[in-house]
This record gives C-alpha cells, sequence and structure tokens, in this order.
C-alpha cells in the first residue's frame, strides 16, 4: 500500500482498518470500504481507482498495434499451418492460438491424422506455418498410433525441404501421455504440462480425446457433476492457451442425434452436450463420405482413396463452410 500516491490520512486509515494489500481493497464495495475505513465516498472512490490502475498493468493497444506486431505476445494470435495450401487458404492460415479447436467426427474420419499432422507442422519456424516448438499429446483412449507417426516422419522432410539431419529430432519433439482417469487427466494439465510449457519445449497441446473419460466416468445421473467438470477442464485449457499463447486441440466423439426427423438431418452429432459447447472456440466436424478417388501413384494400385469432408460448424473467425481431403500415406491433402 506504501506504492500508493494517496492522501497520508487515505493511507492510515486502511491501516487502521487492516486493509494491507490490493487483494483485500478490491473485494470491498466502496460503500463497504468506507465502513470500514471511515473514509468519505469520494475518498474511497479514489483508493479503489488508485488500486486499479496499480494493479492492471496491462498496455494500452489499438487494433493497429496489434496487427502489425507491435505488442507483447500475449496478444499476439499465432497460425499454426494444416500442412496443407489449400486446407490453410480455406482456414486463412491455420489454426489460432488462444483458444480451443475441436475435431470431431466418426471413428475413421481422420481425426487423430491431423492431429499427428499439427504436432510434426507445429516443429516448423514461424515463417514456414509453424510454431517453433513441440507438441504434448494426451492420450485418452487408444494407444499413441506411433508407427503412423513414423511413417509421416519419414515423408514430412522431403515435402517441407528440411534437412535429413533435422528428421530425426520430429518424433524426440512430441511428448506423449497416456491417461486413463478424469484425475490423471487433471493432474497432467495442471502439474505436467505446464512444466514443459514453461520451459518453452512445447507451443501446441492435443487431447485425444475429451469424451472418452467424462462419458465413461459420470452416471446419468450425474449430469450436473459432469457439467461442473467439464467446465473446470475446459477453464483449465483456456488458461494454458492464454498463459501460454498456444493452440489447444481436442478430439471430441459424437452422438446420435436424437431431434434429426428427416433424411437430410444429420445423424450425428459432437458429444458432452452444450456445457462442453460454450468451451470451444472453433468446431470441425470430420466425415468419411462414400466416395473414391484412384490410387496415388505411390500407393497400392488395388487401394482407393476415400474422399472425407471437414466442416466448419462454428468459429470466430471462419465462415460456415465445407472441404473435402484425402488421406494418404504422406498425410492430409485437401481437394479442389
Amino acid at each position: 500500500m506504501d506504492e500508493l500516491d494517496l492522501n497520508p490520512r487515505i493511507l492510515t486509515a486502511l491501516c487502521k482498518a487492516g486493509l494491507k494489500t490490493y487483494e483485500d481493497v478490491l473485494n470491498l464495495s466502496t460503500a463497504d470500504i468506507a465502513r470500514s475505513t471511515k473514509l468519505t465516498q469520494s475518498d474511497s472512490v479514489t483508493l479503489r481507482l488508485a488500486v486499479s490502475e496499480k494493479v492492471y498493468r496491462q498496455p494500452k493497444l489499438t487494433a493497429l498495434d496489434i496487427k502489425n506486431g507491435n505488442c507483447p505476445s500475449m496478444f499476439s494470435r499465432k497460425s499454426l499451418s494444416l500442412g496443407c495450401p489449400i486446407l490453410d487458404e480455406i482456414f486463412r492460415g491455420g489454426i489460432l492460438s488462444q483458444g480451443i479447436t475441436e475435431v470431431t467426427g466418426e471413428s475413421a474420419a481422420g481425426k487423430t491424422q491431423l492431429c499427428l499432422q499439427l504436432c510434426l507442422m507445429a516443429q516448423l519456424p514461424l515463417e514456414e506455418g509453424g510454431l517453433n516448438g513441440g507438441a504434448v499429446y494426451v492420450c485418452t483412449e487408444d494407444v499413441f498410433p506411433s508407427k503412423r507417426l513414423q511413417q509421416l516422419i519419414k515423408s514430412f522432410p522431403a515435402q517441407h525441404k528440411l534437412e535429413r539431419t533435422k528428421q530425426l529430432a520430429l518424433g524426440e519433439n512430441i511428448y506423449v501421455e497416456h491417461v486413463a482417469e478424469k484425475e490423471q487427466l487433471e493432474h497432467c494439465i495442471n502439474h505436467r504440462i505446464p512444466i514443459l510449457l514453461e520451459r518453452g519445449l512445447v507451443k501446441l497441446l492435443v487431447v485425444d480425446s475429451v469424451a472418452a473419460l467424462f462419458r465413461s466416468e459420470f452416471e446419468l445421473s450425474e449430469a450436473f457433476q459432469r457439467a461442473k467438470s467439464l467446465q473446470k477442464f475446459g477453464a483449465q485449457l483456456h488458461e494454458l492457451a492464454s498463459r501460454y499463447n498456444i493452440p489447444v486441440v481436442c478430439v471430441n466423439q459424437v452422438t446420435a442425434n436424437m431431434r434429426a426427423l428427416l433424411p437430410s438431418d444429420d445423424p450425428f452429432v459432437p458429444a458432452l452436450g452444450l456445457t462442453w459447447s460454450n468451451q470451444v472456440q472453433t468446431r470441425l466436424m470430420l466425415k468419411r463420405l462414400p466416395y473414391k478417388l484412384p490410387p496415388s501413384s505411390d500407393s497400392n494400385p488395388s487401394c482407393e482413396i476415400p474422399v472425407r469432408s471437414m466442416e466448419v460448424i462454428f468459429s470466430p473467425y471462419l465462415p460456415k463452410d465445407t472441404i473435402y481431403f484425402v488421406v494418404e500415406g504422406d498425410g492430409i491433402r485437401g481437394l479442389r
């Protein structure tokens, strides 16, 4: 309190009332401060303003400052490329930091393939669409697909013109965590992952998947407890995304759409309901379509390639749109 540039009479009244910290003052209303310190209403308002200005030390910025990058890192959004120019064009550069991007869809829709590609792209320099850091991959369902990752790593340097010496480092910069219970997931998010973020080792967080634990550990009669747990988990992810300026990608399952009355209605909707939807910034729905392309030159001639779709359900910076893509041996490729 001695740092405040106030009348000594006000500081003496604070000391007598036992208000020794900024938090003590800000937790009280102006009327409560006046009653506790015997100060006038005007002095109480002056005190709260002085404390608020001392606590709030964020710089004053304009939108132009943020656009030009003339601002602290916590205000500048970074884009993580999806690894395909066609997809990046639709996503206006890629997935933004400081928010939760949900990737949902049926089994074999390509959700994990997209996440693996993002983990590799994150290791590229900023000027090449990456984040210049590693990634944390939290598995809650199946074992981490290490064989598929190694397949992607082999073709990744050639695709992005990397030196062969960098090929070995790609797999070493992906930190895998396997969790089987909700308590383990909370411990991982609150304690283990922040250590890697503080050291600057990782710049991307992937959770595959959110629904696996929250759907299995709660009964139907525990909907309220599940909602509170989901809100807490979402807040923890947002805290990490904002504090360290990283993108957070969460995989979600789907459930039957009980409101689907017409054949044109989507038979599936993302799981976890409205509680989780309110935590998500951008939602992407992946689907496997009944169409196939002829095999590419580097694949098995007898294997046709299934076509998949990626739909933007909602997003603050993207229009509602659908793009088609295929999953090949060297990763995801968008179709025009």
